[in-house]
């Protein structure tokens, strides 16, 4: 029988079906609609902002580092441009080392790169891009980037590094930069938001000396720029720009010329001298030897010439005019009777019997060996160098009352120069040994201690920053001027030269006819007393005294013998000077360590000083040969005219000839900056045209060059040389050729390192100690010493 169908039924269920799917249909287009209205208009400004970051990139672009000139404009720190090869190990496809072998197949990798870059690698993070080599040649660049696909994670960047063209010269002065490290960064994420932001992309900070001191100055502003990227993230075109701001030059009060002639007269002795100028206190010289090449930090030292620099004997990196303390000797005698005559101690007049011995609780302080100067006042204490009197004045006085005195001149205290580390030494008082000593014993202070600090024993422990200061000021009427290295910034875009602000001068009140006693003995020094011979037949009238300090002890009625001793243990060579007398403009406070009587080593190199400052005159070759070796006292040969030596120095590679091109632009008034091109000439053109002397343009920290602008892909176009000669370095500032050109302008580089000289088999000068009498020992680990009888 046959089933009859239900048409309506069927009819129904089927509209029902239709719809429900027109249903589900409407909704699915619905929810598209909203999707895509949400997605255009709701929520378009925010995915166009994401659209255009995947498109393009801000980039840092690192400013330029000022420069640093001496007095004269002659560049003491600038930049040259150069490529580098950088890994970032978190973008690395393969292990870190393997990488590195396959790219010294591609470009040469010494062990030294190698080793840099592992001490590099432990002191950065993962993320940060890392130099495994720098100093690229142009062919050496071309090789990479036809290969740069096998290397994700490696590039090549254009940087500007710091350079330093006369090497060693003033080194502890100017200081060094080098790559921002772990601690410095977390010492930075504490500064204010805007000065982290003026440090992006900045690898390289002030690690010492002006470079580190005026670095808010040298740094610039950091500018900015917007790069459209290719899917790999590499840049294709600028597409915005906000440029940055070099750095300000730094002009130093160095004259860095009579700085050369100095260290060159110390040659490979070890010691420190300061020269100033008494009416502002502007340091003239501030020398530390032996010293060292800033130029092996910049790329980050390697371990080898890191060990060599830091276990020498010699201690290079010691900066021993700043940090360096050691007992004035004699040289402290003018201060102590400058300080009898405002105390009320003692007159000028007074008359003192000097025998050659001093007694004291049972203890012989010796003068002279053992003959005396017989009936000695104030001005013949000074001139003959007299013990006994500043024995006998010392025990009147007292260690608080020594103290009280020193103290607003400068002794045992922060002078305030414009550089970092600065130590203050040791100026002695009782409350000092109380908080200096644990146990109850040492706190004591016997009355023995105090003899020896008359003459510039003892506890006694100064730098020669201090000294010259406190000389400084008793010429300068007792007017005290802070010292400074740095006397005006330069505005890298207006040129404009502007003086830096300097504190108030203090008055220490003495009276003028006390410290024209103290100025006329001085000048009998060199007229009929200790260096008399050594400034003989000067075309100017001078004043100083001699110093003999103690390196280390000499038994109870035992006799020094220099001979006898190893070099590290003979005595120090000082000298405190000054000239003209009638009005000073230079004085000068020294040290030469181990070489024995001050008149014999450490005054000649002052003449000669005074002889250049004043005169225009530079020692013969034969007269610099004796007096490294300390064989001179007077002149020896002809002098030469000082502005006709040479400069730069024979010895000075192509970048510092580059720096005396550099000079001359800025004697002229001109910039010794030039810029770099524009990107559309491509990084390659920019390290080729690029001089020593940084450029106005940054280089963007992350700017890559491209095949089809790189001049080493051109057949008829030769590799640039790795090093400029001379000639080519002196124009390198010349105007920028045109990018059709044939060949590049080869690249200034810097003159190579010299290595550092070995360490020679000696000791490091130890800091004498306290005479026997005293019971404690002296706060140094040297052993007690009885003060020596300086042969003046």
């Amino acid at each position: 029988m046959t089933e009859l169908r239900n048409v309506e039924a069927e009819l129904s269920r089927f509209r029902i079906r239709i719809l429900v799917a027109v249903g589900v249909i409407l909704l699915c287009f619905l929810l598209l609609v909203a999707r895509l209205v949400w997605l255009q208009i709701v929520k378009h400004e925010q995915f166009d902002d994401q659209a255009e970051a995947n498109r393009t990139a801000i980039v840092p672009i690192v400013p330029n580092r000022g420069l640093i000139l001496d007095r004269n404009g002659i560049v003491l720190a600038t930049n040259y441009s150069a490529y580098t090869l950088e890994i970032t190990p978190s973008r690395l496809s393969q292990p870190l080392d393997t990488v590195v072998d396959e790219l010294a197949g591609v470009i040469e990798v010494s062990p030294r790169d190698r080793r840099r870059f592992k001490k590099l690698l432990e002191e950065s993070k993962s993320i940060d891009s890392v130099p495994l080599r720098t100093k690229l040649t142009d062919e050496e660049v071309a090789r990479f980037t036809v290969q740069r696909f096998r290397f994700p994670g490696v590039d090549i960047k254009a940087r500007l590094f710091r350079n330093y063209p006369w090497g060693e010269l003033a080194s502890h002065a100017i200081g060094y930069i080098g790559r921002i490290n772990q601690s410095e960064k977390k010492q930075m994420e504490e500064w204010d938001e805007e000065d982290q932001a003026n440090y992006r992309g900045t690898e390289y900070i002030g690690k010492l000396g002006v470079e580190q001191s005026f670095e808010k100055q040298l740094h610039g502003v950091t500018g900015v720029e917007q790069v459209e990227t290719s899917a790999g993230g590499r840049p294709v075109r600028k597409l915005a720009s906000s440029p940055a701001t070099p750095g300000n030059t730094v002009v130093l009060s160095i004259d860095i010329k009579l700085q050369r002639l100095i260290e060159d007269m110390y040659g490979d002795r070890r010691g420190a001298l300061v020269a100033m100028d008494p009416k502002n206190g502007e340091v003239l010289a501030f020398v530390s030897k032996p010293t060292f090449d800033p130029n092996l930090f910049v790329d980050g030292i390697d371990q080898e010439n890191w060990s060599m620099l830091n276990e020498s004997i010699d201690k290079p990196l010691l900066n021993r005019a700043l940090r360096g303390t050691y007992p004035p000797g004699s040289t402290y005698k003018p201060f102590m009777a400058l300080a009898a005559l405002e105390t009320g101690k003692r007159t000028a007049g007074q008359v003192i019997m000097d025998g050659g011995s001093w007694a004291f609780g049972g203890h012989v302080f010796r003068s002279h060996g053992d003959h005396g100067l017989g009936a000695v006042d104030m001005h013949t204490s000074i001139v003959k160098s007299s013990n006994v009197y500043y024995y006998s004045l010392a025990n009147e006085m007292g260690v608080d009352l020594m103290h009280d005195f020193m103290k607003p001149l400068g002794f045992g205290q922060i002078t305030g120069i414009d550089i970092f580390g600065e130590v203050r030494g040791v100026l002695p008082s009782q409350e000092w040994k109380r908080n200096y000593y644990r146990r109850p014993e040492q706190k004591k202070w016997y009355a023995g201690e105090t003899i020896s600090l008359g003459i510039g024993q003892g506890y006694n422990s100064f730098t020669m920053l201090q000294l010259a200061g406190a000389l400084s000021t008793v010429l300068n009427n007792g007017i005290k001027h802070k010292p400074h290295l740095a006397i005006a910034t330069q505005d890298a875009m207006t040129k404009q030269r502007t003086p830096l602000a300097k504190e108030e001068p203090v008055n220490l009140g003495y009276k003028p006819e006390h410290l024209a006693v103290i100025r006329k003995a001085m000048v009998g020094v060199t007229q009929q007393g200790t260096s008399t011979r050594v400034f003989q037949g000067a075309g100017y009238l001078s004043g100083g005294k001699t110093g003999t300090a103690q390196a280390v002890g000499v038994a109870q009625g035992a006799k020094y013998n220099a001979s006898k001793l190893e070099e590290h243990q003979r005595d120090h060579s000082l000298y405190i000077a000054f000239a003209p007398a009638e009005d000073p403009k230079i004085a000068i406070a020294m040290i030469v360590e181990n070489a024995g009587f001050g008149a014999a080593a450490a005054a000649p190199i002052a003449r000669r000083a005074f002889d250049y400052y004043l005169m225009n005159q530079y020692p013969s070759e034969e007269d610099l040969a004796a007096v490294r070796e300390g064989k001179a006292a007077n002149p020896i040969g002809t002098p030469r005219v000082a502005s006709e030596v040479a400069w730069p120095p024979p010895s000075a590679g192509g970048a510092a000839a580059a720096a005396a091109s550099a000079d001359a632009l800025v004697a002229s008034g001109a910039s010794p900056q030039s810029g770099l091109p524009p990107s559309g000439r491509g990084p390659a053109h920019a390290a080729a045209v690029a001089p020593a002397a940084a450029g106005a343009q940054a280089v963007p920290t992350n700017f890559t060059p491209s095949p089809a602008v790189h001049p080493a892909f051109a057949a008829a176009a030769p590799p640039a040389p790795v090093a400029a000669p001379p000639a080519a370095a002196a124009s390198a500032t010349a105007p920028v050729a045109p990018a059709s050109a044939a060949r590049p302008v080869p690249v200034v580089r810097p003159a190579p390192a010299p290595a550092p000289r070995p360490p020679r088999p000696v000791a490091q000068a130890a800091v004498p100690a306290t005479p026997e009498v005293r019971v404690p020992p002296a706060p140094s680990s040297a052993a007690p010493a009885t003060p020596a009888a300086p042969a003046e």
